[in-house]
């Protein structure tokens, strides 16, 4: 299981990014879910997971969706 460095340093990563939409934060929250996605132990949800947002991430585009967290 990925240290919980890895996981706090992307999600801090991901909310700068959110919060002043800076693409440096987005480009290295991405970094660090592409490190989590590969790490062996990791289930293939939270995988998928990592990928989905990496991929987000890496492309520049925000989806906002009405009604959705």
């Amino acid at each position: 299981m990925p240290s919980s460095e890895l996981w706090a340093g992307a999600l801090s990563l991901l909310l700068i990014h959110h919060e002043t939409g800076c693409q440096h934060s987005a480009l290295n929250a991405a970094r660090l879910l592409d490190r989590i996605g590969a790490l062996a132990d990791l289930d293939a949800d939270t995988r998928n997971l990592c990928e989905r947002a990496s991929n987000r991430l890496n492309s520049g585009e925000e989806q906002h969706h009405a009604g959705t967290a």
